[in-house]
């Protein structure tokens, strides 16, 4: 069984996960912590709860996402897994972080390559890898059947889906990525996105108008 606590960092009001086994293993999801304080509460938290981080999983490489990344890498000794294909977005990081007004990221931190269909695992309990291209290219989303748990970054949200206006975004994929890679899962998922409320799949097939038949809600009927 794993649990997970999850915080609110950063001024995107972005939201990292942490999970962690019975035995204490834990992993950190797209830790954005932004400045000392806020990095001290997830370690304060970690610490309490005598948790024994073994890895950092990256949804995307977006500057709100990565933000304590180097810095947690370094205090755990632990790897960050992330999509290769994100490398782009993550060299963009800095400039896309500036643009909103935000200091930049430490960026420069090593990464693991992970792929669709990947295995990742909270101490012995897996998580697969579900490569969800759109919201950036490399982006993913990682999913525990046992769980009945999704940890789905800005791809999906409750009540709507991720932003593609931005550089390597693209909305076609995005739809794609969501309606053929994430409403086929059971659906009494539960779905942790990297904003806003917890939602699941049952609940976004039904309700979200961004997957009804009338499509993108923003754009003018004609």
């Amino acid at each position: 069984m794993v649990s997970v606590k999850t915080f609110i960092f950063n001024p995107f009001e972005e939201r990292c996960s942490v999970l962690w086994d019975e035995a204490s293993e834990a992993v950190i999801v797209d830790p954005g912590c932004y400045d000392k304080a806020e990095t001290a509460r997830l370690t304060d938290f970690i610490s309490a709860k005598k948790l024994h981080p073994s890895a950092i999983w990256l949804t995307h490489a977006h500057h709100d996402h990565i933000f304590g990344v180097k810095t947690l890498s370094e205090l755990y000794g632990i790897p960050v897994y992330m999509s290769p294909i994100d490398k782009p977005t993550l060299e963009l990081s800095g400039a896309l972080a500036s643009r909103f007004g935000l200091m930049e990221p430490l960026s420069d931190f090593p990464t693991e390559d992970i792929a669709d269909g990947d295995e990742v695992c909270v101490g012995k309990v897996p998580f697969k890898v579900i490569g969800t291209p759109g919201h950036t290219p490399g982006g993913v989303c990682y999913y525990s059947e046992s769980e009945k748990l999704l940890l789905s970054g800005d791809t999906l949200f409750r009540g709507s889906i991720g932003r593609s206006d931005l550089p390597g975004g693209d909305y076609d994929h995005l739809i794609v990525s969501v309606m053929d890679k994430l409403m086929g899962l059971p659906g009494d998922t539960e779905v942790i996105p990297g904003h806003g409320n917890n939602t699941d799949i049952s609940t976004e097939r039904t309700h979200n108008p961004f997957l009804q038949p009338w499509g993108n809600p923003d754009e003018d009927f004609v």
